[in-house]
């Protein structure tokens, strides 16, 4: 049994849902603005009980597996938490996990205090924060449930972070979601000059049946336009600033090894735990169809550990749908860069996710303008 385990495990990411509601209400938001609605469904908080059952099926994995897997805190708003419940789930998962195990939660900003920070420092636990850009460009999209603008909150919720003596440990960098009608180059100098540690750029979620807000046809090249724009300023700059997506994908280029999933012909193994304890697919794919998200047959943590469900053929056709298999992608020169993208990204209504991305020009436009730039450079290989 505990060989099995170590061979077929392979788990690299758990993503707990602590908090089904948020306390902000961004337009683009897969979880509650694009058809899906689990939430309403749920309990606000993940209970104790949910919370020993995650722990105990954690602590298993932990031992049977050789390689250390992270822990993402997520929701809705994890921070909705408060102190309390905060600190008292952050304690049950670290008498699980060793420190070299990972821990992280992604926020909005808005709730972050030195309380909070604290109580995610005593545990190990760093804090990314969602931000799109300066004002102009985040308040689009990223709203309160009256749609006034978030940016300045965000900014306090960010300062604070910033400014806490475990700031080094703790600022885990920023996640940006793109706007193709922003300006690249100023989004780019707008994240240095807060002197983020890093930052990762997602495009909008969207399909071939419903395209991302920004994208006119399949075949247009709004992001991949924009992406490029973000490349050259990257590029320019002698003393860049790390932006996950542009590292992985030039050292795919390269001849590494890609860290990100969506990207490279990876197998990533990630296990999402909702709110009530359900195991879930990856939530993402909550924007391709309500319940997209589901397995055929709801199993519960609380039922089954997460080392029997992660061997079940429930979750390995699951893991499956990373791989490719539309004709297109299977017969593309440069699949071991993009991987075929996110599997959201493929569906359409008629095929399921039998598809290229619906960003694949984009990814073909971005790819070709860097093999570009390292022909420049006369690079082509770096890594062994």
């Amino acid at each position: 049994m505990v060989d099995k385990v170590t061979e077929l495990t392979g788990l690299d990411t758990v993503l707990i849902k602590v908090a089904s509601r948020c306390n902000i209400n961004c337009s683009y938001c897969y979880v509650y603005n694009m058809g899906d609605d689990n939430w309403a469904r749920q309990s606000k908080f993940m209970t104790a009980e949910t919370e020993d059952a995650v722990c105990a099926s954690l602590g298993e994995l932990v031992a049977h597996q050789q390689t250390a897997f992270s822990v993402v805190l997520h929701g809705g708003e994890p921070l909705l938490l408060g102190e309390h419940r905060l600190k008292n789930f952050l304690g049950k998962l670290r008498n699980v996990l060793p420190p070299c195990y990972p821990i992280s939660l992604q926020t909005n900003g808005i709730l972050i205090t030195d309380v909070l920070l604290d109580t995610c420092a005593l545990h190990q636990v760093s804090v990314a924060v969602s931000l799109d850009g300066p004002a102009h460009v985040h308040d689009k999209f990223r709203v309160t449930h009256g749609g006034a603008g978030t940016f300045d909150q965000v900014i306090a919720g960010l300062t604070t972070l910033q400014q806490h003596p475990a700031a080094t440990f703790l600022n885990a960098g920023l996640l940006a979601v793109i706007d193709p009608d922003s300006n690249p180059a100023e989004i780019y100098h707008f994240f240095k000059s807060l002197n983020a540690p890093s930052v990762d750029f997602l495009y909008k979620d969207g399909n071939h049946t419903n395209l991302p807000v920004g994208k006119a046809t399949v075949n247009s090249l709004e992001y991949g336009t924009w992406m490029t724009g973000l490349l050259q300023t990257y590029i320019a700059d002698p003393a860049p600033l790390p932006i996950r997506v542009l590292d992985d994908m030039l050292k795919v280029l390269l001849g590494g090894a890609v860290s990100k999933e969506g990207m490279g012909l990876t197998d990533f193994g990630i296990l999402i735990i909702d709110t009530d304890g359900t195991y879930m697919k990856n939530d993402t794919l909550k924007s391709s169809y309500n319940g997209a998200d589901k397995f055929p047959q709801a199993v519960n943590v609380k039922q089954k550990t997460a080392i029997d469900f992660l061997q079940s053929s429930a979750f390995e056709e699951y893991r499956a749908l990373q791989r490719p298999t539309s004709a297109k992608c299977l017969g593309c020169p440069e699949l071991n860069v993009c991987g075929g993208g996110m599997i959201l990204h493929r569906w359409r209504r008629k095929n399921g996710f039998h598809n290229e991305s619906v960003y694949c020009a984009d990814q073909l436009h971005l790819i070709a303008s860097m093999r570009h730039a390292l022909s420049e450079y006369n690079l082509s290989h770096a890594y062994c």
